[in-house]
C-alpha cells in the first residue's frame, strides 16, 4: 500500500478534501507534513481543489467553500474547536430567563450545556430544538416558518417574527464569515433575517465563531462588530491572530 509521501494526485486531493471535512480548515504546513510532500505540491492541489469549487483558499491554508450545508455536514467538521468554543461561553448561560440559539452546529453545543432550572431556550433548528427538550427543566420553542433545506434551519417572515415574540437574556450564534471591517456575514440573506430578528430581542449577542471564519466575506450581511457584545473563539484572547477584532469587539 503506497505511504502518503507517493500517493497520486488524486489520491492527494482526497486526502486533503478528508482532513477538510475532518477539521474545518486545511493548514498548509500541516498538510504538507500529514502527507509527506512538499508545501507547493500541496499549494497546486489547493488550487485544482479551488477550482472545482470544493474549498477557498486563505493564507496559510484553505477553508470549507461559503456556500450553504446541511446540519450534518456542518456537524462533521471542527469538532474540536466548536468543543473548545463551548466549553468556554458555557460560564454565559443564565440561570433563568430565555435566550435564543441559531441554527448553526456551533451555537447548537450550547444546548448540550445546560443546567436545570427555569430556562427558555428557542432556536430555529430542529436539531437544536431536539437538543435543548431533552432537559426536562428547559422550555424549548421552535421558531417556524418557512423550511430552508440547504442548512437545515427555519427562515422567512414567519421564523423572523416568531423570533422576536419573546425577550432573551443572549442570543448564542455562530456565523459563516466574520470580516474585521464588515463584520459577520451569512450564505443566505434570510438566514441573516432571522438572526437579526432574535439579536434586536436579546440583551446581549454572543458571537460563537472557529478562527477559520475570520478574515472572511460570504454572501449577506449579518452584523457589525460594534452590534457583537462578545466574540469567543477556540484561541486565547491574546492570539495575534485576534489583533485586527482587539479594541472592536470584547474577546474571550
Amino acid at each position: 500500500m503506497a505511504t502518503t509521501g507517493t500517493l497520486g494526485a488524486e489520491e492527494r486531493r482526497a486526502h486533503l478534501t478528508a482532513i477538510l471535512e475532518r477539521d474545518g480548515q486545511i493548514r498548509l504546513d500541516a498538510a504538507a507534513s500529514e502527507l509527506d510532500v512538499s508545501a507547493m505540491t500541496v499549494r497546486r492541489d489547493l488550487a485544482d481543489l479551488e477550482g472545482l469549487g470544493l474549498l477557498r483558499r486563505v493564507r496559510g491554508g484553505a477553508i470549507p467553500t461559503l456556500q450553504p450545508r446541511t446540519f450534518r455536514e456542518r456537524t462533521a467538521t471542527g469538532a474540536r474547536e466548536k468543543a473548545l468554543i463551548v466549553e468556554k461561553a458555557r460560564t454565559l448561560l443564565p440561570s433563568d430567563g430565555a435566550i435564543a440559539i441559531d441554527a448553526s452546529t456551533t451555537a447548537g453545543g450550547m444546548g448540550r450545556r445546560l443546567e436545570s432550572g427555569p430556562l427558555t431556550v428557542a432556536t430555529n433548528s430542529y436539531d437544536n430544538f431536539l437538543t435543548a427538550r431533552q432537559n426536562s427543566d428547559v422550555t424549548a420553542i421552535l421558531v417556524g416558518g418557512t423550511a430552508e433545506v440547504r442548512t437545515d434551519s427555519f427562515v422567512g417572515p414567519i421564523a423572523c417574527q416568531a423570533a422576536a415574540s419573546v425577550l432573551y437574556r443572549r442570543f448564542f450564534l455562530s456565523s459563516a464569515a466574520v470580516d474585521p471591517e464588515l463584520g459577520t456575514s451569512e450564505v443566505t440573506l434570510e438566514e441573516a433575517q432571522v438572526k437579526q430578528a432574535f439579536a434586536r430581542a436579546s440583551d446581549e449577542t454572543v458571537l460563537l465563531v472557529a478562527s477559520s471564519k475570520l478574515g472572511q466575506r460570504a454572501l449577506a450581511v449579518g452584523f457589525g462588530l460594534d452590534d457583537i457584545d462578545l466574540l469567543v473563539t477556540e484561541l486565547d484572547p491574546s492570539d495575534p491572530l485576534l489583533d485586527p477584532y482587539r479594541g472592536r469587539v470584547e474577546l474571550l
